[in-house]
């Protein structure tokens, strides 16, 4: 069943792009200093579809989404499972003696 009013349950993910103005940095070199970019409010992210930059609620939610996705594959990666023939051998079952793993050999 569709929605018809109200707040989305869940927050849609928008893509992002490096601002192309001042190239990811957030800002932009100045006469004699940096400058905050304002095509992308000083972020250097803009919406990927159309180039145009987020409001900075918006930006702090997109940037937090992206950085727990990041978290989140980086622990993946810190823990890779074994998988193949050998792979009862490297899980603990706790099925032996004091709770040790136990492998019937």
């Amino acid at each position: 069943m569709k929605k018809s009013h109200g707040p989305a349950f869940k927050k849609a993910v928008i893509e992002l792009d490096k601002c192309a103005f001042c190239r990811g940095r957030a800002v932009i070199q100045g006469l004699f200093h940096d400058l905050p970019c304002d095509r992308c409010n000083a972020s250097g992210w803009v919406v990927a579809a159309t180039g145009e930059a987020l409001a900075l609620d918006e930006l702090v939610t997109q940037l937090s989404m992206r950085l727990q996705a990041a978290t989140r594959q980086i622990e993946q990666m810190k823990n890779p499972r074994a998988t193949g023939p050998g792979a009862h051998y490297q899980a603990g079952n706790r099925l032996g003696a004091g709770g040790a793993n136990y492998t019937g050999d």
